[in-house]
């Protein structure tokens, strides 16, 4: 893997919630994806180098889920866990337009349909 790629390893952790006053960093994601230098997922990068873009999907003592960053039609970004199943993804909102930089805040569709808050921690190369 050449550093070209730009493949860094993104960490988020469950950001303030009525439950969650101070956030969670037992509630979150780390995924690989292809950034810019701005912060940006790289969608070219990405095809290039799609089966290295995973996810680790962490919720406090539930069983850790471990799928795939998908570029789905139309530009947006999911997580997928079930590749040949019927389960639904879980839909990054507006991942295009938010730079992945730590104290950054991104939102995450689950399967249910609630959204959820997380904040960038770490932006690792790899």
């Amino acid at each position: 893997m050449t550093h070209s790629s730009g493949l860094k390893k993104i960490r988020l952790n469950l950001a303030r919630t009525h439950d969650f006053p101070s956030g969670s960093s037992r509630h979150g994601y780390e995924f690989v994806a292809p950034l810019g230098q701005d912060g940006h997922i790289d969608a070219a990068q990405w095809k290039a180098h799609r089966e290295a873009c995973r996810v680790r999907r962490f919720w406090a003592d539930e069983e850790e889920d471990i799928g795939h960053l998908l570029h789905r039609p139309g530009g947006s970004w999911a997580f997928r866990y079930d590749i040949d199943g019927d389960e639904d993804d879980e839909a990054g909102y507006r991942f295009a337009a938010h730079a992945f930089v730590p104290g950054e805040y991104v939102s995450i569709r689950d399967e249910d349909g609630d959204l959820h808050t997380f904040q960038v921690v770490t932006v690792q190369d790899i």
